[in-house]
């Protein structure tokens, strides 16, 4: 699977996703891309899934027909995020085009 990180998504998850390949907006040179530039940019680079911490974007854009599936995670801190890897490798897995999911990160 090739996952997009947008800005803002700790670029240590990438570790967890080491059977996938894994970019970051500001890798590909879309780190001044809006969402919806950013989503058809993501799609026409065949990428598969957006990893990103904007919990906005569902509110903000129609993800329904996208060849692209979303994973939100609540918040962006490491420490925060670490410990529910399990949980997002999972979010990951079973994520599906056009549709979006979001992994709770509480705050501690």
């Amino acid at each position: 699977m090739r996952i997009l990180f947008d800005q803002g998504t700790p670029v240590a998850i990438r570790d967890a996703l080491q059977s996938h390949t894994v970019r970051t907006a500001r890798e590909e040179g879309w780190s001044t891309l809006s969402n919806g530039e950013l989503l058809r940019a993501a799609e026409e680079a065949g990428f598969d899934l957006l990893l990103t911490t904007d919990t906005n974007l569902p509110h903000q854009q129609n993800l329904k027909g996208r060849k692209l599936a979303v994973v939100i995670l609540s918040r962006n801190r490491w420490v925060l995020i670490k410990p529910k890897m399990t949980e997002i490798v999972a979010a990951i897995h079973y994520a599906m085009p056009g549709a979006y999911s979001v992994v709770e990160i509480p705050i501690r």
